[in-house]
């Protein structure tokens, strides 16, 4: 890994450049994490530490990621190994990635620049379709606007890319290492209550579908459509009444292996709050109030 050796050198604002510590959880990402190790090779504003918190993978990732010259401590699931990729690090700065996005070339440089000059805490940005597939097009355009709207209502940071201050990290506690799912749109939620979040728009990630393309998007999107009924009500998910897979993909996977999801339970679950979409639209109104 090429790491950065100027992290002192004074910034367009005056300031000294932040340590940067790029953070990756894995679990057998073999086939995605040479790309983005690649990626992180040829930044404009190389990152000082790469750091890959693995959860015990059977393929070799641990051991690639650290001949490539990335740090490599004990992982778990996505929050347990962003955590403790923090424990470990040496940065004033932390970037959440996950194994299969390809940030080009500037993305670095550009998402720093702004963050600081918006003064965030924590960030997220816009994602891109990894392919120039027309549907994982759309899929991003939606996904993008779909985030653009919700902000003011509910913080969202998805895990492929957060970029937050280790102090307001260390303020908000880190991730929930006890959420079974969306435990990144608990952290954002945490982190605009402690400081300053913000989407960041000079730049977009491009992100694998490779969870599209395993599950079938409307599996999936049934998927999503229960977290978000829960996180718009401010809910924690502690359990989830279907399968989220996690290390589980190859870029030769198709469309066969499909994650039971069970519609009866899903419905259970939703009673418990009443009428979702009337709690949805209480919830709307007490936000845009305050």
């Amino acid at each position: 890994m090429k790491t950065n050796t100027h992290s002192h050198k004074t910034s367009l604002q005056g300031r000294i450049n932040p340590c940067l510590t790029v953070i990756i959880p894995t679990l057998n990402e073999i086939a995605y994490l040479p790309r983005l190790l690649d990626a992180l090779d040829v930044q404009t504003r190389l990152p000082d530490e790469v750091i890959v918190a693995d959860a015990g993978s059977t393929d070799g990732t641990a051991d690639l990621a650290q001949s490539r010259g990335a740090q490599v401590v004990r992982g778990g699931m996505p929050a347990v190994g962003r955590n403790a990729g923090v424990r470990a690090a040496r940065g004033d700065l932390l970037l959440f990635l996950d194994a299969d996005v390809l940030p080009p070339p500037d993305f670095i440089a550009l998402v720093l620049e702004e963050f600081e000059r918006k003064e965030y805490d924590v960030a997220t940005c816009f994602l891109a379709a990894l392919d120039e597939n027309p549907l994982d097009r759309m899929i991003c355009v939606g996904t993008n606007l779909y985030f653009r709207i919700i902000q003011p209502v509910s913080p969202h940071a998805p895990g492929f890319c957060i970029l937050s201050k280790r102090n307001a990290h260390e303020k908000i506690g880190g991730f929930d290492e006890s959420l079974a799912l969306s435990e990144d749109i608990d952290y954002a939620r945490r982190a605009k209550r402690y400081g300053k979040f913000g989407m960041l728009t000079n730049t977009r990630i491009p992100v694998s579908m490779r969870r599209v393309e395993k599950e079938g998007l409307m599996g999936l999107s049934l998927k999503y459509a229960w977290c978000e009924i829960y996180a718009l009500m401010g809910k924690p998910v502690h359990e989830a009444p279907f399968e989220y897979e996690f290390g589980t993909f190859s870029p030769s996977q198709v469309s066969t292996s499909r994650a039971l999801i069970n519609k009866d339970a899903i419905y259970r679950q939703w009673k418990k709050f009443g009428y979702p979409l009337q709690r949805f639209s209480r919830n709307i109104r007490e936000q845009f109030n305050h």
